[in-house]
């Protein structure tokens, strides 16, 4: 079995175990995906993960297990870094709008490039800063950079009374939650992730409205 076939398999047996439906194209602009960060992680430093197999896990199936928590609503992917989870997103849900952040030139080139080759014109990418950022998207998403109370204090200056914010955290959060701004309300939700053997968890918070 070639490595290819390898890693097409791994992914649709995980796109099977989260319950998700993606088309045999998505499901290959996904790999391509992968194999776009393989080629430019070995100059650019991408990514800690080298192992393509590593990847679709930790990075492609890590990614599609939020989906179902996902609003249908215009996306902010903060601190993107290699497009992730944001273009994993995007490919994922074709008609909605998506925007990449970060601060980093070099990722947010090879995000640019993964864009081109992908066609994705859903995604826009932004390099700047998220406090220059100016915009107040209806749906944050991030894989979470800080604690929860940091983070959202970062992104204050983008928030509005009616933006969800979702974090991608890799352990448990009940501490974070109880030590939150008192004016923010959420929950979280345990993942599991096929293939992984470890604990993630998705925050999913807003204002309170009272």
């Amino acid at each position: 079995m070639t490595l290819s076939t390898t890693l097409s398999d791994t992914l649709a047996r995980g796109v099977e175990a989260l319950g998700l439906s993606l088309s045999d194209d998505q499901q290959r602009q996904l790999l391509a995906y992968v194999d776009l960060l393989v080629k430019w992680n070995q100059a650019y430093n991408l990514t800690a993960i080298r192992d393509p197999a590593e990847m679709v896990t930790r990075h492609l199936l890590d990614s599609l297990a939020v989906l179902p928590y996902l609003a249908d609503t215009d996306t902010l992917d903060v601190g993107t870094g290699a497009g992730i989870p944001g273009i994993i997103l995007a490919v994922s849900r074709p008609q909605q709008a998506f925007t990449l952040l970060d601060s980093n030139g070099k990722k947010t080139r090879f995000v640019r490039q993964a864009r081109r080759e992908l066609g994705l014109d859903n995604v826009e990418v932004v390099h700047a800063r998220v406090e220059q950022y100016g915009k107040s998207p209806s749906q944050i998403i991030c894989r979470a950079f800080a604690s929860l109370s940091d983070m959202l204090a970062l992104m204050a200056p983008i928030i509005t009374d009616n933006t969800r914010v979702l974090a991608m955290k890799a352990a448990s959060t009940e501490r974070e939650l109880a030590t939150m701004p008192p004016h923010w309300q959420g929950n979280h939700h345990s993942l599991t992730i096929p293939g992984l053997d470890e604990p993630r968890t998705l925050v999913v918070v807003q204002q309170r409205s009272d």
